[in-house]
């Protein structure tokens, strides 16, 4: 029998990004949020705080936009057993990096870790994310990426996002690695930028042209909600 690894992240904060419209999962999303989409009786949010709770996080803030009442009200129901905070983009909606700047802006630690909901998150990822920490204090680095190879993703039809090398991410004309959706992030990356949209890949690209952007490589099976397909073929079967 393998035992399990004692997981001991020196992170104690986890950023949920839940304000998107889903618009690739309509009409499923046209009255509900994608994070309250619904696999194996468990909503994707669920699924995703719960997963934070088994890497000992024990404070989470969730940035919320598009029907963002129905969040409130499941956080509100659910009595998560963690110290979770919902923080409103307010009027319009920041995007990747807006929302990340705004939730890290009501977070007292320099270092968190940035997450997205409609990953499936499971055990097999755990140890995945506390090497990768590992690393980022080790190299005392600023972001680092959890990243998978496209011939382990249920859904293959894209191309990755990045190729990988001795942990540097970097981009090809065809990448084969694609970014999970789970990220160690330090908020002087961040704490520049004006509090509006853009896109956390703006802050990426920059870390890539230094060759500052890092990355550590899962070797699981990759199972995300990528759009309505994938929905119809990965999630319709399993609820």
């Amino acid at each position: 029998m393998i035992k399990k690894k004692k997981i001991n992240m020196k992170i104690k904060t986890g950023l949920i990004l839940s304000a998107g419209f889903g618009k690739r999962v309509q009409p499923i999303t046209d009255n509900l949020p994608k994070p309250l989409i619904v696999y194996k009786n468990q909503t994707l949010l669920e699924n995703t705080i719960n997963f934070l709770i088994k890497l000992k996080i024990d404070k989470i803030k969730i940035n919320v936009f598009y029907l963002k009442e129905k969040i409130v009200s499941f956080i509100e129901d659910k009595n998560f057993p963690v110290n979770i905070e919902i923080v409103d983009d307010g009027e319009t909606i920041l995007g990747t990096g807006g929302g990340i700047l705004s939730l890290i802006n009501r977070s007292d630690e320099d270092d968190v870790l940035v997450i997205n909901p409609d990953t499936i998150w499971d055990e097999g990822y755990l140890n995945s994310i506390s090497a990768m920490e590992k690393i980022y204090f080790e190299k005392q680095i600023k972001n680092i990426l959890l990243v998978v190879n496209n011939s382990s993703c249920f859904d293959k039809r894209f191309n990755g996002d990045f190729e990988i090398k001795n942990n540097i991410l970097f981009k090809e004309k065809i990448n084969n690695f694609k970014y999970t959706g789970c990220q160690i992030f330090n908020k002087d990356l961040i704490s520049h930028k004006q509090l509006n949209y853009f896109p956390i890949s703006e802050i990426w690209d920059g870390l890539e042209r230094e060759n500052k952007l890092y990355g550590y490589e899962y070797k699981g099976e990759f199972l995300h909600l990528t759009d309505i397909e994938i929905y119809n073929k990965l999630f319709k079967s399993k609820n």
